[in-house]
């Protein structure tokens, strides 16, 4: 929470995905109460094989990001019997 979209970085290398959030403290101004501290964060996942990222989406402070795991294709193949005589 309280993060803008161009605070926030998400990377995939090979199956880590990685979420950043970089926030600059603005030192001009005062506040009484403060509920969100502004402070950096890093969130790594480790995906499972064959899991894709389709996309990321930050709606009302909260982002949600897009997985899918694609079902394989089932391979059918005919084995031709040869007979030995």
């Amino acid at each position: 929470a309280g993060f803008a979209r161009e605070q926030l970085e998400i990377t995939l290398e090979e199956n880590q995905l990685t979420i950043r959030g970089r926030q600059s403290d603005d030192k001009s101004r005062q506040f009484l109460h403060r509920g969100i501290a502004a402070r950096q964060f890093q969130r790594s996942f480790l995906l499972a094989d064959g899991m894709q990222v389709l996309g990321a989406d930050l709606s009302n402070g909260l982002l949600a990001i897009d997985l899918v795991r694609p079902e394989p294709e089932r391979l059918v193949r005919r084995i031709d019997i040869m007979s030995r005589d």
